[in-house]
């Protein structure tokens, strides 16, 4: 949020040390004196904004960060959280999870999450994937045994690179609108780049921090699970009600890729059959209507009362409320952070930074990451700031593209307090923050490095090879 009128007093490193002491003082109330998140973001929000931003603007600051993140997270979470606790309710969820077990064997179930994550990942946003596959990821993991980490990391960490490498989410394309990269050329390398890098990063780490910390099945949805029902779906039905969300969204971002390249015509945009389409598409109604679905096609169609129906989605959302509100936090937390300045302190510090321009932009991208959580404006201010040299280099095709990737994996290490995704991924997975960092933060930082990795070798060949 911007504050009409004014600019930040503050010198560059006055305000980075607000951040650090912002930060700190968190790791503490949280870790040491063990209040509970939610207080503990609110008052580190309020503290930070009384020392940089005028008085008379901190609640407006803070309610913006706070209601910003819950207009886009609370509605995937909720509707998500109901349409599991009817996957588990059904039987649905273990019949899924019986057969990934016996096509690709026990010990290749996290395998088989991570596969199946990376495929749904392609038009699901992070945290709409997410919801729609905890429930399967629960029922392996206890059908299974051993850590909970073994399975979720693999299917999370394959959300979260598909999220940051591959168009159409908004990552990528928004880095590749700065430096007017071809986003079919994107995609192409995105590949290349993110099944490497969840293979090395997010299933091989998962074995390590498997053995390393035994996390126990979350209850999430095991409060209303039905044991051994006579009547459970085809697990064909319950993959097509998982695939439809995928596909009414892929529907939506496919056409507007088609539109944005002229391949729909002139005024496609505006005729009524794209706009219906494109509403459709959008991820909580796309949620919506598979919610609806599956009321029918996993309760009332298979003979539950309406009476049970209802019992069943009451009861997902309380086990979730924390996880919303947590997370609505974190992005005030965040929102205070930005309107601070920091963001834009850490910019002009680094103009002059003697590095090749493809690491300039990863490291840029990574310390406005830290500074403020946010990865899309961690992403979209470091391709703003090097967009020009981009542009005047001279590049090919492969190289812009690899480009775009560099300062994408920026965009996502380091995930800790400021970071919406870090509350909601250790809230469902019933984490405490230290393990936390020790998971989630960990694998988003190799996500980050590893990526990194692969598109500077992509460049340099390009560049040698082209």
């Amino acid at each position: 949020m911007e504050i009409e009128g004014w600019t930040p007093t503050l010198g560059a490193l006055p305000l980075l040390l607000v951040a650090a002491a912002a930060i700190a003082l968190l790791l503490v109330l949280i870790m040491k004196l063990r209040l509970h998140a939610f207080p503990a973001l609110i008052l580190v929000s309020l503290l930070t904004a009384v020392v940089t931003i005028p008085l008379d603007s901190i609640a407006d600051v803070m309610l913006d960060g706070f209601g910003g993140t819950l207009a886009s997270v609370a509605l995937l979470v909720g509707l998500g959280a109901m349409l599991g606790g009817l996957l588990e309710v059904s039987g649905g969820a273990k019949v899924l999870a019986h057969k990934l077990i016996s096509v690709f064997g026990e010990h290749r179930a996290p395998l088989a999450l991570g596969v199946a994550s990376l495929l749904f990942g392609f038009p699901i946003f992070f945290d709409a994937g997410l919801v729609v596959m905890l429930p399967v990821v629960f029922s392996v993991a206890r059908w299974v045994g051993g850590s909970m980490l073994f399975y979720g990391i693999p299917a999370v960490g394959a959300f979260s690179v598909m999220h940051v490498f591959v168009p159409p989410h908004p990552g990528p394309v928004t880095a590749a609108s700065f430096f007017d990269a071809n986003v079919g050329m994107v995609l192409l390398v995105g590949l290349v780049v993110a099944i490497p890098t969840w293979l090395l990063a997010v299933y091989v780490y998962s074995k390590y921090i498997g053995r390393k910390v035994n996390l126990p099945v979350p209850s999430l949805f095991s409060d209303q699970e039905v044991q051994d029902r006579s009547d459970p779906p085809r697990w064909g039905t319950v993959v097509a009600l998982l695939l439809l969300p995928m596909i009414l969204i892929f529907a939506n971002t496919g056409l507007s890729t088609l539109d944005s390249a002229g391949a729909l015509g002139e005024g496609a945009a505006d005729q009524l059959w794209f706009q219906i389409f494109g509403l459709l598409g959008e991820t909580p109604v796309a949620l919506l209507i598979t919610l609806l679905v599956g009321v029918v096609v996993l309760g009332r169609g298979r003979g539950q009362s309406k009476n049970a129906v209802q019992s069943t989605l009451e009861g997902a959302l309380p086990a979730v409320c924390s996880v919303i509100l947590i997370t609505g936090a974190g992005g005030m937390f965040g929102g205070v952070l930005r309107t601070s300045g920091i963001g834009d302190a850490l910019t002009d510090s680094l103009e002059g930074i003697g590095v090749p321009l493809i690491f300039a932009g990863f490291l840029i991208a990574g310390i406005l990451r830290v500074a403020q959580g946010s990865a899309t404006v961690a992403l979209t201010t470091a391709a703003g700031l090097i967009s020009s040299g981009v542009q005047a280099g001279g590049y090919n095709e492969v190289q812009v593209a690899a480009m775009v990737l560099a300062v994408a994996a920026g965009s996502v290490i380091l995930s800790h307090f400021n970071d919406s995704g870090f509350w909601l991924v250790g809230r469902f997975f019933q984490m405490d923050e230290k393990t936390t960092l020790k998971t989630w933060t960990v694998m988003e930082t190799l996500i980050g490095v590893v990526g990194f990795a692969f598109a500077a070798i992509i460049f340099y060949a390009a560049a040698a090879f082209g």
